[in-house]
């Protein structure tokens, strides 16, 4: 006879399940429209080219900033802050190469799938004939930082699922898409059951990283 508390659990879990299918349909019609936005501006994406129509391609490179007046016309207070935002890929890089580093070396023994570090570290910007030499380095950098935390996030939140799939107390903000899977705080009763049920899970998604790979061997 299920208790109370049981049905509470069930009827809270389903709840979640529907909210995470309808964010993940969401995520489906974003890139329909994305898609769609592709087609508005003339380009298609073959591999890691990207590609533009000849007429907008020109248009591109008429409407491009001159490098020498973005430099004369930048405000010094930029300038002498550029010192310091560039410095940061210090602790970027150090950062990239522990993580990975961290994840060849462990994910194997926890049994869980490595993340593919090149789908989140994307360099398209550079493609874009309306930017001078000083904006592609920029897009560069910027695709490098926001790209590298994505990745490091993912590994992160693939290590939390295996060691501690708990929901904290208190509202977090910016929370992993694995985070709603995780226990419910003060869950003692479903702990160790639920946690095995998301690291068979992990392990799961290892196997069918390690079957898509053979298979690419395969194909080529």
């Amino acid at each position: 006879m299920p208790t109370m508390i049981g049905l509470y659990e069930a009827c809270v879990n389903a709840t979640i399940a529907e909210i995470t299918e309808r964010i993940r349909l969401l995520e489906v019609e974003l890139e329909v429209e994305v898609a769609r936005r592709r087609l508005e501006f003339s380009f298609a994406v073959r591999g890691r080219v990207v590609q533009f129509e000849e007429h907008v391609l020109k248009r591109h490179k008429e409407l491009k900033s001159k490098l020498s007046r973005y430099v004369l016309g930048a405000r010094p207070l930029l300038v002498l802050t550029a010192p310091i935002i560039y410095s940061v890929i210090i602790p970027f890089v150090l950062l990239d190469l522990f993580i990975t580093v961290y994840q060849f070396v462990c994910f194997p023994i926890y049994g869980i799938a490595r993340v593919k570090r090149s789908d989140y570290l994307v360099f398209d910007r550079g493609q874009l004939a309306y930017l001078n030499a000083i904006e592609k380095f920029n897009c560069v950098y910027c695709s490098y930082g926001n790209g590298l935390i994505a990745y490091v996030r993912e590994v992160a939140a693939r290590t939390e699922q295996y060691w501690c799939p708990i929901k904290h107390a208190r509202r977090v903000l910016g929370t992993h898409e694995r985070y709603s899977k995780f226990a419910d705080y003060g869950d003692a009763e479903s702990h160790h059951t639920e946690a095995a049920a998301l690291r068979k899970e992990l392990r799961e998604q290892m196997q069918k990283a390690a079957q898509h790979n053979d298979d690419e061997l395969r194909v080529t």
